[in-house]
C-alpha cells in the first residue's frame, strides 16, 4: 500500500507546478466557503468587467483609443446602473409588495379548490387520504406564507448589504478596468516562471469564463425582456416582477426554470381561471422555455461548455451549498475549472522515469 502511494505522489506531485497548483485550489475552495458572502461586492464587480471588457474590446477594434473605450463603458454601466436603481427596483418592489398583500387570498382559493377535489375524484381517492393531504398542503401553505411575510422583519441587514453593493461594485468596476494589465500582473508576478500547466488553464478558461459570463447576460435580458413583453400582452398581473424571475431563472439550469413556472402558473390561475387566458399564458410560456433551451442556449454556449447535463446539476448543488448564490452562478465555469485542470495536471511519466 505504501508503495502504492508513494507511485501516485510520484506521479502527480513530482513537480514544484504540481505542488503550487493543489496549494492554490485549496486555499481557494476555503477563502470560498468562508468568505464567499463578504467577498461578494468583489464578484459582482468582476462578473460586470468582464462584461464591460466585451464593450471595451469592441471600441478598440473599430478605432477608438484605450482610454476613450474604458471611459465610455464605464459610463454605459454608470447609466444602465441608475437606470435599475430609479426604474426596474421600485416597479418590482412595488409588485413583491402587492403580491405579498395578495398571497392570503390565493391560498385561501388554493383551500376552497382543494374542498371540490373529493367530489371530482371520488373515484380515485378516499375522504380519508384526501384529509391527509389537504392536512399537510395547508401546513405547506401557511409555513411558506409565514416565511413570506416574515421578510419584512429581516430585511434591514439585506438593505445593509444592498448598500455596501452600490456603493463598492461601481468603484471596484472602474479600478478593475482600469488596472487590468496592472492587477493581471501583480498576481502572474506571485507565481513561478515555470507555469506551463497553470498557463494552460488561464487560457482556457479566461475564455471560457468570459464568454460564459456575456452569453448568460444576453440569455438574461432577451428571456426576461421576452416574458415581459409576453406577459404584458397577456395583461397577467406583476409582470415586471414575474418577468424578472423567468429571466434569472437561466442561472441555474434545469432546475431554475422548474422552479419559476410555479409562481406564474399560479399567478395566472388566480387571474383567470381555467379559462382560454391561462391556456395561452401556459402555451407562450412553455414556448418561451422551449426556445431558451433548443435555440438560445446551443447558439449562446455551444463553444462554451461541453459538460454532461449530469456533470452541469452536479455543479450546481455542489457549488451552490458551498458558495450560495455565487456557486450557482458559477458553477459552470467551476465545473469547467475542475475538467480544466485534470486535463493539464503536471504528471510524470513513470515507464520513461524508470528507464
Amino acid at each position: 500500500m505504501k508503495q502504492v502511494l508513494q507511485r501516485w505522489l510520484d506521479q502527480y506531485f513530482s513537480s514544484e507546478e504540481a505542488v503550487l497548483l493543489l496549494v492554490i485550489l485549496v486555499v481557494s475552495l476555503v477563502v470560498f466557503a468562508t468568505l464567499g458572502v463578504v467577498l461578494g461586492p468583489v464578484f459582482a464587480a468582476l462578473v460586470i468587467a468582464f462584461l464591460l471588457q466585451g464593450v471595451i474590446n469592441t471600441l478598440r477594434r473599430r478605432g477608438v483609443s484605450e482610454i476613450a473605450a474604458i471611459v465610455g463603458a464605464y459610463m454605459l454601466f454608470i447609466m444602465l446602473f441608475i437606470s435599475v436603481l430609479t426604474v426596474l427596483i421600485p416597479i418590482v418592489g412595488r409588485q413583491t409588495s402587492l403580491l405579498v398583500a395578495e398571497l392570503p387570498n390565493m391560498i385561501g382559493r388554493l383551500r376552497d379548490l382543494l374542498v371540490t377535489l373529493p367530489e371530482t375524484y371520488a373515484e380515485y381517492i378516499s375522504p380519508e387520504q384526501f384529509q391527509i393531504i389537504t392536512s399537510r398542503v395547508s401546513g405547506e401553505l401557511a409555513n411558506l406564507a409565514e416565511q413570506i411575510l416574515s421578510l419584512s422583519i429581516s430585511s434591514f441587514p439585506g438593505i445593509f448589504g444592498l448598500m455596501i453593493y452600490l456603493l463598492l461594485v461601481p468603484l471596484l468596476v472602474f479600478f478593475m478596468l482600469k488596472d487590468k494589465d496592472l492587477l493581471v500582473g501583480f498576481l502572474t508576478s506571485l507565481l513561478p516562471k515555470e507555469r506551463g500547466a497553470m498557463t494552460a488553464i488561464w487560457s482556457e478558461m479566461d475564455v471560457q469564463f468570459a464568454n460564459y459570463v456575456r452569453g448568460k447576460a444576453i440569455e438574461i435580458l432577451i428571456v426576461g425582456v421576452t416574458s415581459l413583453i409576453a406577459f404584458l400582452v397577456l395583461g397577467l398581473n406583476y409582470a415586471v416582477l414575474l418577468a424578472l424571475l423567468v429571466g434569472l431563472s437561466v442561472l441555474i439550469p434545469y432546475i431554475g426554470a422548474t422552479v419559476v413556472t410555479l409562481p406564474v402558473l399560479l399567478v395566472g390561475y388566480m387571474q383567470w381561471g381555467w379559462g382560454l387566458d391561462f391556456f395561452w399564458l401556459f402555451m407562450v410560456y412553455g414556448f418561451i422555455q422551449f426556445l431558451d433551451g433548443n435555440l438560445l442556449v446551443p447558439l449562446l454556449f455551444s463553444e462554451v461548455v461541453n459538460l454532461h447535463p449530469v456533470a452541469i446539476i452536479v455543479a450546481v448543488l455542489l457549488f451552490g451549498g458551498i458558495w450560495g448564490f455565487w456557486g450557482v452562478f458559477f458553477a459552470i465555469p467551476l465545473a469547467t475549472l475542475v475538467k480544466a485542470v485534470y486535463n493539464a495536471w503536471p504528471q510524470k511519466d513513470l515507464d520513461i522515469a524508470e528507464d
